[in-house]
């Protein structure tokens, strides 16, 4: 069964994009393990994790994005799906299909909002009623970005990825995701990184429009970009091309690279400004996901 079908169905869970508005790098922990300070919001481009119904437990991938991961020994998912079952003694059963259309190792949690949409989508398929702290608890199991993609709304993240609090209300903004086809590992861009510290960021309750949001936004900025520039020179490229679009608001690396975004007042400019860069990279243009409450 494919994930369109599973769809159908209603057997799917999507795994919207995690963009880094900006990140700062606040300390660093005795572990190693570096502080953080970032505002995250999700975007409309997404994967999709189905499941059907089948005998044990299996991956299939798809998309566009999917052979990327072939030859991955084990999926973020199928952790995601095992890990459910040794905490609530659950049977595994069902055959898991993830249609990848985000690009591997790009700084918008593909394999962290993956796992988080497994453990959404088993948590109901397999009726095991785990409210939402206890998914919590496991997603920070499985990596640093997972927890903050469980509920996939907005949301400012700190420590080293668990501390999560709620974002400043956002207004209706449009934005352009483009990605120069080179994957940045991101310990290899923390290892690359120099310099000191950032401050946490001074964020109001809310904003009354992309602009004022855009504006106080260019105050902060990713600690990570200029290092992540240094190891993959086209980031670069696509920020002035970002920066160049008509109406964009801001442009700025998200995560560890190598994918920017730009804002935009709305998301119809934002589909239009995505469909003006290289047929080359990989690019997407709308507005924010609106995750069900």
């Amino acid at each position: 069964m494919t994930v369109l079908a599973a769809r159908a169905g209603g057997a799917a869970e999507p795994a919207p994009a995690k963009v880094n508005l900006y990140l700062h790098v606040t300390g660093r922990r005795a572990d190693g393990y570096h502080l953080l300070d970032s505002l995250v919001v999700f975007a409309g481009a997404a994967d999709v994790v189905g499941m059907a119904p089948a005998e044990g437990l299996s991956l299939h991938l798809a998309g566009a994005e999917g052979a990327a991961l072939a030859a991955e020994p084990d999926n973020l998912v199928l952790r995601a799906a095992r890990l459910l079952v040794d905490e609530t003694g659950c049977t595994p059963a069902g055959q898991l299909t993830l249609e990848k259309n985000l690009p591997v190792a790009s700084g918008i949690g593909g394999g962290s909002a993956d796992a988080a949409a497994a453990l959404r989508l088993l948590n109901r398929s397999w009726m095991l009623g785990l409210q939402e702290g206890r998914l919590l608890d496991m997603a920070a199991r499985l990596g640093a970005d997972v927890p903050v993609c469980v509920s996939a709304r907005a949301a400012r993240m700190e420590g080293v990825g668990e501390v999560l609090s709620a974002a400043p209300r956002l207004p209706a903004c449009g934005m352009v995701l483009a990605n120069p086809r080179v994957p940045l590992p991101t310990p290899s861009v923390f290892r690359a990184r120099q310099g000191g510290f950032t401050p946490r960021a001074n964020l109001p309750e809310a904003w009354a429009d992309a602009a004022a949001m855009a504006r106080d936004l260019a105050a902060c900025r990713n600690d990570l970009q200029e290092a992540a520039i240094s190891l993959c020179p086209p980031v670069s490229t696509v920020l002035e091309a970002l920066a160049a679009l008509p109406g964009c608001l801001l442009a700025r690396m998200s995560g560890s690279g190598a994918t920017c975004f730009a804002l935009f007042a709305d998301a119809e400019t934002a589909r239009k400004g995505a469909g003006m860069l290289p047929e080359a990279w990989w690019r997407w243009g709308g507005g924010l996901y609106d995750a069900p409450l």
